[in-house]
């Protein structure tokens, strides 16, 4: 018989029948242009939707930080200008062809912060300065030395200077400071003295070399201080604050999630929970920051309300503070997460302390944050929220110690172990293992306020050093504290009432 044809949906599909009546299987009949079509087809789609969503993330990330986008502006500006160099026909001439170590210069040395800028500018100018001298030198010594000997001279010199360089860059006094500028001594150095041995002009060619470094390196700092300077002690500063900020939240958020476990909450207030938790890991991960903003800032000149010798050291201090404090809050987070469940009536029965020990102590962060903040010295907003955290981990640890005299009420408060006084409770039955848990809580929390003294101290010798403002702003702080206070309150009677539904 002769094939049938049936088309489905543009595709063509032939069946064959025997003369017996069985058919064979079916076949798609699409050529191989049809194939390659379809091919070169899905390969276009898939390109355009990868640039597609590249697109999207480059644009998210422009506007989720625009001094990015600034910051390449800067270096297409600096690019632009220093190409004039080979543009023109004098300035062209008077460096001759190393005018590319000027563009080379920016594209090395340009960083997205002022210290940034003027640490690689100074440390490369410096070591190519040096470099070149004592490569003429050495090749002054070396032609003087004749022609067989000229070689291993060269190379000695080569040997002992790299060597010596190397082993400066592990010194951490000299890594801090001019790792960058020994590298670029041992690249100059070894450049130049090398050449030296089959160039005639050597000290034009080291002249040269200079002077379009340092015409490259001015023009760097001319452009990062001049077009929207981003200052690394600024961002130092900055981030300091919002740390402090972020850990008196996780303090708050760790507590509260803690003791707010009725199951009545809404997926928004879960998630916003969630999110206060976290805060302390960037606490933890912000260490390498806080150095090289340190060390950049104190290469920056006096900017803002800062001075060049504005003590950035102190700020390291304070950020150690701040990490200790963390790790006991990813102490409490565990807790939260750990498989014990704490018993009910130990856990009201701490509680109302637990809640009160976090509240202050978050409290006094945040003062610290905004003492920071405002650069002005502590008021007596500070003491009187340290007294409050005192005076509340004393209550704290009174409830710990009548914690026996509640599970045996017959017994007096101070005469039986906590382990005892477990055994030989009656009603309700409460075991060791349901008191760790929130007994941990607790002491994590006392550890806290002590840690926390210790970051009142390290601000108050930052005041001193960097000497803040007197805060003249009696009443600003005045509303601040009674807000404050009352915040506190409101929390912990909503945490109480929550517990008491447990």
């Amino acid at each position: 018989m002769a094939p049938r044809k049936e088309v489905f949906e543009g595709v063509e599909w032939r069946i064959r029948v025997a003369a017996d009546g069985s058919s064979e299987a079916l076949v798609p009949a699409t050529g191989l242009a049809r194939k390659a079509w379809l091919g070169l087809k899905g390969l276009i789609s898939g390109f355009a939707l990868k640039v597609r969503m590249f697109v999207k993330k480059a644009w998210d990330v422009g506007t989720n930080d625009p001094r990015k986008v600034i910051h390449c502006i800067k270096v297409g500006l600096a690019l632009a200008i220093v190409s004039v160099f080979y543009f023109m026909r004098p300035l062209y001439d008077g460096v001759g062809g190393n005018a590319m170590w000027a563009v080379m210069t920016v594209v090395v040395v340009f960083e997205p912060t002022v210290g940034a800028t003027l640490y690689k500018c100074f440390n490369r100018v410096l070591g190519t300065f040096l470099a070149g001298f004592l490569a003429v030198g050495v090749h002054w010594v070396a032609s003087q030395s004749g022609e067989r000997v000229e070689p291993f001279v060269v190379g000695a010199s080569v040997f002992l200077l790299a060597s010596a360089a190397t082993f400066s860059r592990l010194i951490p006094s000299v890594k801090s400071r001019f790792d960058y500028g020994a590298l670029i001594f041992m690249l100059t150095f070894s450049f130049v003295a090398v050449s030296g041995y089959r160039v005639d002009k050597l000290f034009e060619l080291a002249h040269h070399r200079i002077s379009t470094i340092i015409i490259g390196s001015s023009l760097c700092i001319l452009v990062i201080m001049l077009v929207c300077p981003i200052w690394s002690g600024q961002e130092l500063h900055s981030l300091i604050v919002r740390n402090m900020d972020k850990l008196a939240d996780s303090l708050d958020g760790c507590v509260t999630q803690y003791f707010y476990q009725s199951g009545e909450g809404t997926n928004s207030k879960e998630e916003a929970t969630d999110n206060k938790l976290q805060g302390y890991k960037c606490v933890l991960s912000s260490k390498a920051s806080e150095e090289s903003m340190a060390n950049f800032g104190s290469w920056e000149p006096s900017h803002g309300q800062f001075n060049f010798r504005h003590p950035w050291k102190q700020y390291l201090k304070i950020g150690a503070s701040m990490r200790s404090c963390a790790y006991c809050i990813e102490a409490l987070n565990s807790c939260i997460k750990s498989e014990n469940q704490a018993a009910k009536l130990i856990k009201q029965h701490l509680g109302s302390g637990c809640l009160k020990v976090s509240s202050s102590s978050s409290n006094v962060i945040r003062e610290l944050a905004e003492t920071v903040k405002t650069m002005k010295k502590k008021s007596s907003t500070t003491d009187l929220l340290a007294e409050e955290m005192k005076s509340a981990v004393q209550g704290l640890q009174n409830d710990l110690k009548t914690i026996p005299h509640l599970l045996n009420p017959s017994a007096k408060p101070g005469n039986k172990t906590l382990e005892t006084a477990c055994s030989e409770a009656t009603t309700p039955t409460v075991t060791l293992m349901e008191l760790v848990p929130v007994v941990t809580l607790a002491s994590i929390l006392i550890e806290i306020s002590g840690r926390i003294e210790a970051l009142v101290d390290a601000v108050e010798e930052l005041a001193k050093l960097a000497d803040f403002g007197i805060n003249d702003d009696k009443s600003k702080h005045s509303k601040m504290t009674d807000k404050t206070v009352s915040d506190a309150k409101k929390q912990t009677e909503g945490t109480m009432k929550a517990l008491q539904r447990v």
